[in-house]
């Protein structure tokens, strides 16, 4: 019943205006959607895209810095790598060094994609960033890595 409820309805009213947790939850929610569609042109997700950077190195890096790099388990690489290694735009290899470790090489065709879709991503950044002038960019940055 509601007489059981303990805590205030100001309460939530503050968590809503004072939650930094819900606040960047919401805000990933709406970049992601605003890449989402900039990006299905090119029959990338926000989140591909990512990845695809992410490999996008002079030499193929292993599983680990990539998942470290984009915040992910292994487990949650190894299934966001499946549909672009179908789609031939990656290839994962056994690491000559360590056969047990995989290395994760971006194909030409994930090469040319990237280099298509890039464009894309840098005018819808600066769709951001002029929506955001009013916020020191640098800070904000540099707020969000130190809190991943």
């Amino acid at each position: 019943m509601l007489e059981d409820v303990l805590i205030p309805y100001e309460t939530t009213l503050f968590v809503r205006d004072n939650c930094l947790c819900l606040q960047a939850q919401r805000a990933a929610r709406a970049l992601a959607r605003r890449f989402d569609d900039a990006l299905r042109p090119h029959g990338l997700t926000n989140g591909q895209f990512s990845l695809l950077m992410a490999l996008n190195r002079p030499e193929p890096p292993p599983m680990g810095p990539v998942a470290s790099l984009l915040a992910m388990d292994r487990t949650t690489l190894t299934a966001a790598l499946k549909p672009l290694e179908r789609r031939g735009l990656v290839k994962i290899e056994a690491d000559p060094r360590d056969r047990r470790g995989r290395l994760l090489r971006l194909t030409v065709d994930g090469r040319r994609l990237l280099t298509q879709a890039f464009p894309t991503w840098q005018e819808t950044h600066a769709k951001v960033d002029q929506q955001l002038s009013a916020v020191d960019m640098a800070a904000l940055c540099a707020g969000m890595l130190a809190l991943a």
